[in-house]
């Protein structure tokens, strides 16, 4: 079989940041496991579903760790090893750190997929790392049923610069780096609905470093940093809102999408993540009843390498989106903001 032929998304069940768990039923799984004792050193663990794990090693120094993997996005190998390398240092962007090494996670159907294909997959994955400035320092391999890829990363920070998803301040703005729509995409990809400028549009947006969050932590006007995946926008901002016990308001008019995506949308296009999402959220979210059905997919999609999301002070606006546009998120923007009150998210239209 050559490779032309071959259609990775055929083997996957879902691809991307839309084969995670659904939030409900993964608090479910993992609702006895906080048992353990907690060492002091480790800044950040699992109590507030944070990107990654952060354990200091001495004054100057924490360590970040972190794991993603998931099945195909997309039919090119290449292209899926990009996205998915890019998705996986995310989150050491996401807590303000310096990715420093990876290690590669590979789950092939051998006797189905040709070891060309397997080994373009494993390249695309090295040529992220490289833009990262990391090396894949080894990893593991299985022979799975569904195509796997994905990478640990590790990386380093000052302890007193962690960034983490939970310490928003009322009154902090919410800043987007990414625009929305890539789960969207997906599915209209799945079904032969999506043109070239779209495909092209959704491999850029899922390909690019999220690079800011290292010079994000710099600034003492952020307080909060996380990024938008699997669980979508609207996922991701109220565990936000749940960690610093605060309400997020959105303005949907202000959220930035990719091009034509409300449209597809708007023509039944969407993962059954989206839906899975809202199912286990939802209750905590109050929409106006302005918002469409279309926009309605759109605040639920589960991004695959999403933006980084800001929750920084007033002051501090101008200054961070001058740090995304000079990183190359020219479309990154401000969406919303933090104020005191219930663990909620409310989206006006």
């Amino acid at each position: 079989m050559s490779n032309d032929a071959i259609k990775l998304t055929s083997f996957s069940h879902g691809g991307g940041c839309g084969c995670k768990i659904a939030p409900g039923v993964l608090s479910e799984i993992l609702k006895n496991s906080h048992g353990f004792p907690v060492p002091k050193e480790l800044l950040v663990g699992i109590e507030t579903a944070d990107d990654a794990a952060v354990y200091q090693l001495n004054d100057e120094q924490a360590l970040i760790a972190t794991t993603d993997f998931f099945m195909p996005i997309v039919d090119d190998p290449y292209d899926f090893g990009r996205i998915a390398a890019t998705n996986a240092i995310s989150d050491v962007y996401a807590m303000g750190g310096t990715p420093i090494m990876a290690l590669a996670l590979v789950g092939m159907p051998i006797n189905q997929l040709p070891v060309e294909t397997i080994g373009q997959i494993i390249k695309g994955g090295e040529s992220i790392c490289a833009e990262a400035g990391i090396p894949i320092a080894g990893g593991h391999t299985i022979d799975s049923v569904e195509p796997i890829y994905g990478l640990v990363v590790m990386g380093l920070i000052h302890p007193s610069k962690v960034k983490r998803n939970a310490d928003a301040k009322a009154g902090d703005v919410l800043i987007l780096g990414k625009p929305l729509g890539v789960g969207i995409l997906s599915a209209a990809l799945k079904k032969d609905k999506l043109d070239a400028a779209g495909y092209q549009a959704m491999i850029a947006n899922t390909t690019k470093l999220n690079k800011p969050g290292k010079a994000l932590s710099e600034l003492p006007g952020v307080h909060a940093l996380t990024d938008v995946t699997g669980f979508g926008l609207l996922g991701h901002l109220l565990e936000l809102a749940r960690g610093a016990k605060l309400s997020a308001h959105l303005d949907m008019a202000r959220i930035p999408l990719l091009p034509g995506v409300e449209q597809l949308a708007h023509d039944g296009y969407f993962t059954g993540a989206s839906g899975r999402n809202w199912a286990a959220y939802g209750a905590d979210v109050q929409l106006a009843p302005s918002i469409t059905p279309a926009q309605h997919s759109l605040l639920t999609d589960p991004q695959t390498s999403g933006g980084l999301l800001v929750s920084c002070d007033e002051g501090s606006v101008e200054e961070v989106l001058a740090l995304f546009r000079r990183e190359g998120f020219g479309e990154a923007a401000v969406i919303g903001r933090m104020s005191a009150g219930a663990a909620r998210v409310f989206v006006a239209s």
